[in-house]
């Protein structure tokens, strides 16, 4: 699972109620936690606060 569908589990929300807060279409966030559409870091930095999670908590974890 993605460190974005794990966040947003977390925060107990949809992928709609996301997108409706972030004032994006449905399909935003999904494309987002599917992978067929990369995140800048503004969109980043509104989904971990949204979230509660800093914007490291995203990044790949280093081995």
């Amino acid at each position: 699972m993605s460190k974005l569908i794990s966040a947003r589990q977390e925060a107990g929300l949809t992928q709609r109620e996301v997108s409706i807060r972030l004032g994006m279409a449905h399909s935003f966030m999904n494309k987002c936690e599917s992978g067929e559409r990369a995140i800048d870091v503004a969109e980043l930095w509104a989904i971990g606060k949204l979230y509660g999670k800093p914007i490291s908590f995203f990044t790949p974890d280093e081995s």
